[in-house]
């Protein structure tokens, strides 16, 4: 199995999921190499819940990682699991068009580029 897979399983383990019992874990690859991983926090609120995604992403920038490669989500469905609409537009603005893995429990992934989830997306060009 993949290294960032691997990463990415062991950080949803660490999920805060007490309401939707939705537990994902995130590995994100950076210039250098290094794997920053997180998982998604909630909130009762829902609106101020952190996906994996962005948590392994702010957790990268604030440890100075850059260049980034890839990501790896994983969840516990049968159906993989693309990361949302606000983690594709963050995941575009810092890391490009990156290399996704999605993969669940049964060992189950899918690598495709962020263009092909998020084709047309928003970014500092059109400002």
């Amino acid at each position: 199995m993949d290294r960032l897979v691997e990463a990415a399983l062991a950080a949803r383990e660490y999920a805060h999921a007490p309401f939707s019992g939705f537990r994902v874990g995130a590995a994100l690859e950076d210039g250098s190499g290094r794997v920053h991983s997180g998982c998604n926090v909630e909130n009762a609120t829902y609106g101020l819940t952190q996906c994996a995604e962005r948590v392994a992403l702010y957790k990268a920038v604030s440890e100075g990682g850059r260049g980034f490669r890839r990501i790896a989500i994983a969840a516990d469905n049968a159906v993989l699991t693309p990361p949302c609409g606000a983690c594709r537009q963050i995941l575009w603005e810092f890391c490009g068009d990156i290399e996704v893995t999605l993969a669940n429990l049964e060992g189950k992934t899918e690598t495709l580029r962020l263009s092909a989830l998020f084709p047309r997306p928003f970014d500092a060009s059109y400002l």
